[in-house]
């Protein structure tokens, strides 16, 4: 018996407009706008979350009820080149800070924008091509056995038209709340963002969070399952290594550290200690969490990786069907041969023909594992920067066996690191956005056009954006972390110089080991473990929110979900929001007046006028009870229909 094909929401034969002029330049312009606020954002907390749904959203709002255009994928166009901006910033501010930072500390130049730019637009047309040939092993062939829970919610959002006025609301609520939040603490200075106490009684020990809007919508899109693993890691930080430090460290000097363990938290706090000793441990964590994910997908790897070569040379290209139609293999055989070209001979790039092959080779293996691990666990759960360590790690150790040591292998790692990362970030989101496409009927050589315009534009932004990031503060800075950055740059000068902290890094190995063995996912616990427990607190507070939301009795599946899912509308916009808002803030940073910048002029708190750390806890409550009352809105308004 004949298995029944999947029909699409648009049938095959039925030709809509699709790729058009309004698309394409909504699309870039959200690809700017959501490539900004996630920059912004991964640099701030060392995570990023998909665009895909807020997009689509705002697409849906702008086209339907703006310009009074109906066509369903127009609409997924726009959310398909959108979403990309997200996925080249995710790669690059992983990554490419560590330049930035090498070169305040005099060891290399400042990189060009060209340079940066080429670097995010090589690794985003790579990732591309990459997944094209995946596309029918993983999304046709496995549809009903992948979930890809963001492209089936993208779905279901395009789909349900009618409510994309009232949906594209609740997500320009979220952005406007937490513009007007973000700027009366960040930038009035209203109230401090980072609220911290230390405990006297249990020496070592520390607790706090960042009171901002990012943070709590970034836990409650994750759910409180991942929230937890983050929170976690941090109490394992900060309740369990910490204060052993503090209790076997006492008067002595542990290495890395100049100072005794007593002086450290003296003069710096407990912060000092987990500056110190915790985040080489948390390193160690994060890179075993991301090679076992590695090798535990290695079948799935090889099975993909080999149905997909055969289903693409049968039928792919040939099929006269529209929603069968992917780009010619020849296209992407001369797309990937021009890239490698480029990283080899293009002056501007500092790789060679070693360094070249080495990221055309990482590059595929990483793409298929984050094309398929979308589908397991959505984009925003891409463990994109565990790949970038496991390739930093081995590209370092290949550069400096072959003699590309020093300085110069230090930033051709940390090159290829970024082309991967943006590889692995583009890949993920473009499987993600073919599933969409799948599902509403979506013609796919155009959506695949589509992500390769979003990351030219993204490209293009993305330099701008980190140059004014680091001029406005600086990386590494408690304004701009960069975390991952931060993380990377340690990795590859440990790895070069033979002086990494091994036995901190080791420390941190086994106990990724352990929590595998526990049956606990690694990387979210190794991330909490490495970031500061002020981030995954908020984070916390998000899932929670979330699971209380969701532990509640409905009418109805259909009011529960409705509720949920305009909590998810909400905070995509509070995430928007304070990202866009971040960028602002760095623009009155760096623009002065006379001898002080604008930032200076409005900050409130240096004329005495503060609402000290228990307001900023009664705000950041009170926020959370605002992602309570538009999810509530959101059952409110299925009741009504």
């Amino acid at each position: 018996m004949e298995e029944k094909k999947f029909q699409p929401y648009i049938p095959a034969d039925k030709v809509m407009p699709e790729f058009t002029v309004v698309s394409v330049v909504l699309g870039a312009l959200l690809a700017i706008l959501f490539g900004g606020a996630n920059a912004y954002l991964g640099l701030r907390v060392g995570m990023t979350v998909s665009a895909s749904i807020p997009a689509a959203v705002i697409s849906m709002g702008i086209i339907r009820m703006v310009l009074k255009r109906d066509s369903i994928l127009e609409n997924n166009m726009v959310q398909t080149i959108g979403s990309a901006g997200e996925s080249v910033a995710a790669g690059a501010i992983f990554t490419l800070p560590a330049l930035f930072m090498w070169a305040d500390e005099g060891l290399c130049d400042v990189p060009s924008l060209l340079e940066i730019g080429l670097i995010a637009l090589c690794g985003g047309v790579l990732g591309v091509l990459f997944m094209v040939p995946l596309r029918s092993a993983l999304i046709v062939k496995e549809h009903g056995v992948l979930a890809y829970p963001e492209g089936q919610a993208c779905a279901e959002v395009l789909i349900a038209g009618e409510e994309g006025g009232s949906k594209a609301s609740t997500v320009f609520a979220g952005l406007g709340i937490a513009a007007v939040y973000k700027f009366v603490a960040d930038g009035l200075k209203l109230f401090p963002s980072e609220v911290a106490y230390e405990i006297p009684a249990y020496k070592g020990a520390g607790i706090g969070m960042d009171v901002l809007p990012a943070l709590a919508g970034v836990g409650y899109i994750c759910g409180v399952k991942v929230s937890s693993y983050l929170f976690a890691g941090g109490i394992t930080a900060w309740f369990v290594i910490m204060p052993l430090i503090a209790l076997f460290g006492g008067d002595a000097v542990l290495f890395p550290a100049e100072v005794s363990v007593n002086e450290l938290l003296a003069t710096g706090g407990v912060d000092a200690v987990w500056s110190k000793f915790v985040r080489y441990i948390g390193a160690g964590a994060v890179l075993a969490g991301g090679i076992m994910s590695l090798i535990s997908s290695l079948p799935l790897i090889v099975r993909t990786f080999k149905d997909a070569i055969g289903d693409y040379g049968k039928k792919g290209p040939s099929s006269t069907l529209r929603t069968d139609q992917d780009l010619s293999m020849k296209v992407l055989l001369v797309g990937v041969l021009g890239i490698a070209v480029v990283l080899w001979l293009v002056p501007t790039i500092p790789l060679n023909l070693f360094s070249a092959l080495i990221v055309i080779i990482f590059g595929f293996f990483f793409a298929t594992v984050s094309s398929r691990m979308v589908g397991l666990i959505g984009s925003s759960n891409n463990p994109v920067s565990g790949m970038a360590i496991a390739t930093l790690l081995i590209s370092t150790l290949l550069l400096k066996a072959t003699g590309n040591s020093g300085t110069e292998g230090m930033i051709a790692a940390i090159t290829i690191g970024g082309i991967i990362c943006v590889i692995a970030a583009i890949a993920g989101d473009t499987s993600q956005d073919l599933k969409t496409g799948f599902l509403v009927g979506s013609t796919p050589k155009k959506q695949q056009i589509g992500e390769l315009i979003g990351c030219v534009v993204s490209a293009i932004a993305i330099g701008g954006i980190m140059y004014l990031l680091s001029a406005a503060w600086s990386y590494g800075s408690n304004e701009l972390p960069a975390p991952q950055a931060m993380l990377m740059k340690m990795v590859v000068e440990g790895v070069m110089g033979g002086n990494l902290p091994w036995t901190l890094v080791l420390t941190g190995v086994f106990i990724a080991i352990v929590v595998r063995v526990l049956g606990i996912p690694v990387l979210p616990f190794a991330i909490g473990l490495y970031l500061p427990i002020y981030l995954s607190t908020p984070i916390m507070a998000g899932g929670l929110l979330r699971w209380y939301l969701e532990k509640r009795k409905y009418a109805s599946e259909k009011a529960k979900n409705d509720c949920v899912q305009s909590g998810v509308l909400y905070t995509s916009g509070l995430i928007a929001g304070e990202g866009l808002i971040g960028i602002l803030l760095a623009v009155l940073a760096i623009w002065k007046v006379g001898d002080q910048s604008v930032g200076d002029i409005i900050n409130l708190s240096a004329r005495g006028i503060s609402i000290g750390r228990v307001g900023g806890l009664i705000v950041f409550a009170v926020l959370l009870f605002t992602i309570y009352l538009f999810a509530k809105k959101g059952e409110k308004s299925s009741k009504s229909k």
